[in-house]
């Protein structure tokens, strides 16, 4: 029997890398390292841990060049690169590694300069130029390539099966949008800040340029840069600390396929199975979650993904924007930071959901600088989904407040 490693640690404080978004629109070059190493320079001096005292260093793919550049030897490197679900499963492995006894303190970090390095190697994975594996091969022969063009299959397969529509998934993009122009850091936060920022209808998104249809450019996530890390630790040392510290009562990971032409069903994904791993581990459920932290590199992720977490019925996770529920003041509070789709989206949007996750948790949401009035839910449990790849590898946690 598995055992329970629900509590055995905490998420002790969370922080991002200083020009996050379009730094380089600003004239500023910040590599993925950079981005990094500022996020835990911010996040050790939040909670007060000197880097000299973390022991495990956990990253998609950076964990020995960043354990090099901070001068450690660290006791557990983990390496996992599954996608942008890859921040919620470290944390998931950082957790059974400080219940094991290895380490007590752990440092999960991300960094990414999607939008000054696209197209020149500034992901967070490390894939060999040039090269295109045979799944990818046989996908782009059925005219499927790029993340856009999948995504509109799984929409459009929902639309098929459920009887939903373009203007359902809509809502996602607009109630995110209203959650965004609630957070200065946001991308679209206003008009002021981006031309295309502020408030958006309905019929915005459904008149904007269509990408792949049918999905049009506000069903899309952003493309920016963002660092972020956060550290876990055992709960003597949690409760030692001056920050607040948000409990890791569930962690789940699966997945369905890595190829989409693998995938059984395209509205069903590997999120029904992590969390409720999760689920079991917190010995709690969809009910009991007062907000949630869902991967929205497309508005048909978003909707689907609350199917899978069991927050609304199959074919009816759109619900949750359009009735309002997901909205500022509403019963379950949705990607409270704008959300890939107006916040920021650097290609593996996991470390963005924890970040947003710890600071609503631990009461520090609004703050001038994260959040204005508004922001600041009281939720006290939430659950966090990210997804890797094409709807395939999916990590959950369920996170309680102290």
């Amino acid at each position: 029997m598995a055992a329970n490693l629900s509590n055995a640690a905490a998420i002790v404080g969370a922080a991002e890398s200083n020009d996050i978004g379009y730094p380089s629109e600003r004239g500023l070059k910040v590599t993925s390292l950079q981005h990094h190493i500022e996020a835990i320079k911010n996040v050790t001096d939040l909670t007060g841990i000197p880097i000299s005292d973390i022991q495990g260093v956990f990253s998609a793919g950076w964990s020995s060049q960043l354990a090099e550049h901070l001068g450690l030897k660290p006791r557990y490197i983990d390496t996992t690169s599954v996608g942008g679900c890859s921040f919620q499963i470290l944390v998931h492995h950082a957790l059974s590694a400080i219940h094991a006894g290895i380490i007590d303190v752990a440092l999960v970090s991300h960094g990414q300069a999607g939008w000054s390095y696209r197209g020149a190697g500034g992901g967070g994975g490390r894939n060999v130029p040039g090269e295109i594996d045979p799944a990818t091969e046989m996908t782009m022969s059925y005219g499927v390539f790029g993340a856009p063009s999948n995504y509109a299959h799984a929409m459009r397969r929902h639309m098929h099966s459920f009887g939903t529509t373009p203007e359902d998934f809509a809502h996602v993009s607009v109630v995110t949008r209203q959650w965004a122009m609630l957070n200065p850091r946001a991308v679209m936060f206003s008009k002021e800040t981006n031309p295309y920022g502020g408030p958006i209808t309905v019929e915005d998104v459904m008149n904007a340029r269509l990408i792949a249809w049918p999905l049009t450019l506000y069903h899309c996530c952003l493309v920016t840069d963002h660092g972020g890390a956060v550290l876990v630790a055992r709960p003597e040392i949690a409760r030692s600390l001056r920050t607040n510290p948000v409990w890791i009562a569930g962690a789940g990971e699966s997945m369905g396929h890595s190829n989409m032409l693998e995938m059984e069903d395209f509205t069903a994904t590997s999120a029904s199975r992590s969390s409720a791993t999760a689920y079991e581990m917190a010995g709690l459920g969809p009910d009991d979650m007062e907000m949630a932290m869902i991967y929205d590199s497309f508005t048909i992720t978003a909707a689907i993904t609350a199917e899978m977490l069991g927050l609304a019925p199959r074919g009816q996770g759109h619900t949750l924007w359009k009735d309002g529920h997901a909205a500022p003041g509403g019963r379950l509070p949705i990607n409270t930071n704008g959300g890939g789709l107006s916040f920021n989206h650097s290609g593996m949007y996991g470390m963005q959901l924890l970040v947003e996750a710890y600071r609503q948790l631990s009461g520090t949401a609004e703050d001038g600088v994260n959040g204005i009035e508004g922001k600041q839910t009281n939720a006290r449990t939430c659950v966090v989904n990210g997804t890797g790849g094409t709807l395939s590898t999916t990590g959950t946690l369920v996170l309680t407040a102290d």
